[in-house]
């Protein structure tokens, strides 16, 4: 394999480095010397390099913008800077005003490849961060949720406006709707996205440790503490905590969680030095809380505390333009990561997935789909890779069939639309994503009738 050479630029005040540079890079290296301001920064608009070395003098009054000038044209490049005077001042200037790095007299090979070593190893290392973020931001996009019901689109409106504020949120619902994703989507679209996102679910630690896990330890604050340890709000400082099944927590614990949701400070367990955070808090629980409190088993003060932006998710089976939807997203990215080639459902698995109650909701229709992926030996899921607890797939009858059975299942949407925005045709219609001339073809087409509708009054 041929190795990748390096991309060199080289400006040069006079020719005190251009020796050293082409002893040291010439070998691994593409150099490119310039001699002057203008043909410097031609070669910069021209081609892309990795490195850039800039030699001057501290006595040159352009040094600094020459500086600024390259950062604003190629900003990702690391920019080195030679001098033949080594003054204290000048490096430190060099570096505040954007210079990734400053070598001194004497000069040396070894010195110089170092550098070059370290700065391409810490732009790489960048690039790869900026990617992920990239990544990250896709991923928790408001606009790539999948939201086609009323009632879902309702939460990610509320949603969004919530990811501004700083106020508590507190997220409700059922087992696999979606809590700990919308969670990260809120803290990733909010202005502590640059901070941490820290995630804890309160039912999967024993009480004995729970205290421990979220505040942190001294070391001897109990046995087995041989070491200090940081909590889990401390890490979260300027950024989200995400508290996964909050009813779970113990009521001694609870009294301590008001105070720092309230006061943002709080003590390590065995400690006594008040330890401050700026921690925005996202809870989430699939518990009835106000029965809990009702109950003595959750504290009032503290519900009225987190509950201060309630957001209760609708279950799958009550999200029904979703369905396939996200039936279709979880298999797209199921067949990707299982290296699978699946171009969709049959029309019978369709009407399956579009009918089943999914009591686990989405957590349950993702699993499914990934072991009907394992199972199916064709490019297209049957109802036979589809195992569900409680339907027989080999006697299970579509609701209903035709020539066309993908018109059957469009037919059924526009009806489920309709019904959840009351028969109004224009509401339905934008859930839908199409126009209410299309929406009123379709209507017509498929021979759909409400006794509320004029013209259906106008025949009565």
């Amino acid at each position: 394999m041929v190795k990748h050479k390096v991309s060199v630029l080289a400006y040069e005040e006079d020719s005190g480095s251009k020796d050293i540079l082409t002893e040291a890079l010439a070998p691994t290296s593409n150099l490119t010397f310039r001699y002057d301001h203008k043909s410097f920064q031609q070669a910069i608009n021209k081609n892309k390099y990795d490195v850039i070395f800039i030699n001057t003098k501290p006595s040159n009054g352009t040094t600094f913008e020459l500086l600024k000038n390259t950062k604003a044209q190629t900003p990702h490049t690391p920019i080195i800077i030679t001098s033949p005077l080594d003054e204290t001042n000048f490096i430190f200037k060099a570096i505040d005003e954007g210079a990734y790095d400053f070598i001194a007299p004497p000069f040396s090979k070894t010195r110089v490849q170092l550098v070059v070593k370290k700065a391409l190893n810490d732009h790489s290392k960048d690039s790869e961060i900026a990617y992920l973020r990239r990544r990250q931001d896709i991923i928790y996009d408001f606009d790539a949720i999948i939201a086609k019901s009323p009632s879902f689109k309702n939460v990610i409106t509320s949603l969004k406006k919530f990811a501004s504020s700083d106020s508590t949120i507190l997220i409700t619902g059922a087992t696999g709707t979606g809590k700990s994703f919308l969670s990260g989507t809120v803290h990733y679209n909010s202005p502590r996205r640059h901070h941490p996102f820290i995630k804890i679910n309160c039912a999967n630690i024993p009480e004995t440790l729970l205290e421990s896990e979220l505040f942190g330890h001294e070391k001897g604050a109990f046995t087995g503490a041989d070491k200090q340890r940081i909590g889990r709000f401390e890490q979260a400082d300027e950024g989200t905590i995400f508290l996964d099944e909050i009813g779970e927590i113990p009521l001694e614990i609870q009294s301590k969680l008001l105070r720092v949701i309230e006061e943002k400070t709080f003590e390590r367990v065995g400690g006594n030095k008040t330890i401050e955070v700026d921690v925005r808090v996202i809870a989430a629980t699939n518990r009835d809380l106000q029965q809990q409190v009702n109950d003595n088993k959750f504290r009032e003060d503290l519900f009225y505390r987190i509950n201060v932006l309630p957001v209760p998710l609708p279950t799958l089976s009550e999200r029904p333009l979703c369905i396939i939807p996200l039936a279709e997203k979880l298999l797209e990215k199921a067949a990707t990561s299982l290296k699978r080639t699946i171009k969709g459902f049959s029309a019978e698995t369709v009407d399956l997935l579009q009918h089943y109650h999914w009591p686990g909701n989405i957590r349950q229709l993702a699993n499914t789909i990934e072991r009907a992926i394992i199972l199916e030996e064709s490019d297209t899921i049957h109802m036979e890779a589809i195992h569900l607890p409680d339907i027989n797939t080999t006697q299970y009858k579509p609701r209903a069939r035709s020539n066309e059975p993908l018109i059957v299942q469009e037919k059924e949407l526009i009806i489920n639309a309709l019904e959840e925005n009351l028969w109004v045709q224009k509401n339905a219609a934008k859930v839908l994503g199409i126009s209410p001339r299309a929406l009123n073809y379709k209507v017509k087409k498929f021979g759909i009738t409400h006794p509320n509708w004029r013209r259906n009054k106008e025949t009565q």
